[in-house]
């Protein structure tokens, strides 16, 4: 047998275990779930602010004259398209059009751009790049998480926390927080040392993350939380994440999103570019489209405090019609919603379905996602 994968901690675990959090296996990395109560951590991000350690996520740094050329190539979007400072949602596709992750990619500057992966899928996704990259004359691919954390400061209140931060300041020249316009970049710097900011989230708030070296990420975590103490700033863990992230409507890997499902079939057709004029990796699967028989996510609502959970039957009748992939009693509209794969003859908005909730079926509507949008 071998020996166990050791688990990994983040730079900021000693914060973690200050505050008193409780820890979870993620992807390998020993991560906070929770520092007082997953609704309290949640209803936070919703009024005012929270703030995350996303130290776990990976990044990976593509270099050199090629790099624009080869990611059109490498992934489904059209970064050709992407300005300096601006950043993109994209899909890193297989050969047969299956979903290896769901990335963000940043230009930095000419050249030079930074692509953000899950962490679970650092090694597959690092792997996909460097074999791609082969074609090209000039593309390095380097892979950089070891050296970076990642703070997300999410909420109403997250710009005028970042405003309050003493030692943070926006470069010189560069575009201000308040001007930042949502997936737009910034550069910073911190006690004269370089942050980037990203104005992009995983919540459905309004927020921003930070990127910094390793060793200057408590020393930022514990300026951030000064500033945001008269401004309702609580540290938020995975749960609560994850249960914003679902009322927001947006995918998690391995449950809404995976090598074996399509972006269409995730509601993600429009990530992919089919108008860009060069090959990329799984276009022709794409082009192809699923079979005729695939199933397509949809959300759901119901009444009552029962959720499905992931894995749970979506029932019509006595027929198993789909499964549940993600579902929790939402904190912030106070009935259960799901994000599930169903039937596409079963996906038009209002139709009854049910939830096989450990042997009862509860009633359950499809529904359009989000199941949230904040207020602008």
């Amino acid at each position: 047998m071998s020996d166990p994968v050791p688990e990994r901690t983040s730079p900021l675990f000693p914060i973690h275990q200050e505050l008193g959090a409780s820890f979870t296996d993620f992807a390998g990395w020993q991560m906070p779930v929770r520092y007082s109560s997953d609704l309290a951590e949640h209803a936070a991000v919703r009024t005012t602010a929270g703030i995350f350690d996303i130290s776990h996520m990976a990044e990976i740094r593509v270099t050199g004259a090629d790099a624009v050329a080869f990611l059109d190539y490498a992934l489904a979007g059209t970064i050709s398209a992407v300005n300096v400072s601006q950043a993109k949602y994209t899909l890193l596709l297989n050969d047969a059009g299956g979903i290896v992750d769901d990335l963000i990619v940043y230009q930095r500057a000419p050249g030079e751009y930074l692509v953000v992966a899950n962490a679970g899928n650092r090694a597959p996704v690092v792997a996909a790049l460097q074999e791609r990259a082969a074609g090209f004359a000039d593309v390095h691919v380097d892979d950089i998480s070891d050296d970076i954390a990642l703070i997300a400061v999410q909420g109403p209140n997250a710009r005028e926390i970042l405003e309050k931060t003493a030692g943070l300041a926006v470069q010189d020249g560069r575009q201000p927080l308040a001007d930042l316009r949502y997936y737009w970049s910034t550069d910073a710097s911190f006690a004269e040392r370089s942050v980037f900011i990203g104005r992009t989230g995983y919540t459905g708030e309004d927020g921003f993350e930070l990127y910094v070296d390793t060793a200057d990420a408590v020393a930022l975590w514990r300026a951030l939380t000064a500033a945001g103490a008269d401004l309702g700033l609580v540290p938020a863990g995975l749960a609560s994440r994850d249960t914003l992230r679902l009322e927001a409507g947006m995918p998690l890997y391995g449950h809404e999103l995976g090598e074996d499902t399509l972006p269409v079939q995730a509601g993600l057709g429009r990530v992919v570019h089919l108008t860009k004029e060069c090959d990329f990796v799984g276009r022709a699967a794409v082009e192809a489209g699923p079979a005729d028989d695939a199933r397509v996510l949809v959300g759901l609502v119901s009444d009552g405090r029962r959720a499905g959970r992931a894995g749970y039957p979506v029932m019509s009748g006595d027929t198993t019609v789909g499964t549940v992939t993600s579902g929790a009693l939402s904190p912030t509209l106070g009935h259960p919603i799901m994000m599930a794969y169903v039937d596409s003859a079963l996906a038009e908005p209002g139709t009854a379905l049910a939830i096989d909730v450990r042997g009862t079926a509860v009633p359950a509507t499809v529904t359009a996602l989000p199941f949230y949008r904040r207020e602008k």
